[in-house]
């Protein structure tokens, strides 16, 4: 518990770094290579969520790490319930943020996803963008893991989207290959993933070249950096 409790303060200690790095905003949409970013995702998103089962009012959806709730409103927009949709988000100022943006229906959990109060098998679909990849204990990585999975209902799908590959020039973070997702998902019925989005310090480098030039790097596969990938329990589970 002391060890968990101690990389949790670590990543909330390194996501201060960064909110306080200076990097203006080179994470705003209005930026070509990120809205290229976003768009690419969610168009990979939407074809495997077109192919789930049963109507998507229905669906109950949980997002680890959910932010000021971006990736929330999305499902809303979906056709997702807002009922049916809940967050949880380990720093105070983005949950207080999220809180603020989304349906007061919608249900925000603070603090350790691993401790969260979710129901077991009660979701559908459990969402995780980009957070693996800030967690650096291993330990921790397997604890949230255990809870999303706890979480998921049989036939239900874990949706991850992630770097599998380090980043040089930033130590708060370390890419999440394959075979740790594997490993973090043992009992999966099945993975299926695709590779995405061109690796983002050369996006922001081709796009001040031309925007379009997003699309001709990015049709080299190995120069693409994430994985978006569908782990999915089986509908026996216990």
């Amino acid at each position: 518990m002391i060890q968990r409790q101690t990389e949790l303060d670590a990543i909330a200690q390194r996501y201060q770094r960064r909110a306080t790095a200076g990097l203006g905003d080179r994470y705003s949409l209005l930026r070509p290579e990120v809205w290229q970013m976003l768009q690419e995702r969610q168009r990979a998103l939407l074809r495997e969520l077109a192919v789930r089962p049963g109507a998507v009012a229905d669906w109950r959806l949980t997002e680890v790490g959910c932010g000021a709730g971006g990736n929330l409103l999305e499902f809303l927009r979906l056709g997702l319930r807002p009922e049916h949709l809940q967050g949880v988000e380990l720093l105070p100022e983005r949950h207080a943020a999220a809180r603020e943006f989304l349906p007061a229906a919608l249900q925000l959990h603070l603090g350790d996803a691993s401790a969260a109060a979710i129901e077991a098998q009660s979701q559908d679909l459990i969402l995780q963008s980009t957070v693996f990849s800030s967690i650096l204990s291993d330990s921790v990585q397997q604890a949230v893991a255990q809870a999303m999975w706890r979480w998921l209902k049989p036939g239900g799908a874990v949706l991850w989207y992630d770097f599998i590959v380090d980043n040089p020039r930033n130590a708060d973070v370390r890419g999440v290959p394959l075979a740790r997702v594997r490993a973090l998902f043992p009992e999966a019925e099945s993975i299926r993933w695709q590779r995405l989005t061109l690796a983002p310090p050369l996006a922001r480098w081709v796009c001040r070249l031309h925007p379009q030039a997003y699309s001709w790097f990015n049709s080299i596969p190995w120069l693409r950096t994430h994985v978006l990938a569908v782990i999915e329990k089986k509908t026996s589970s216990v």
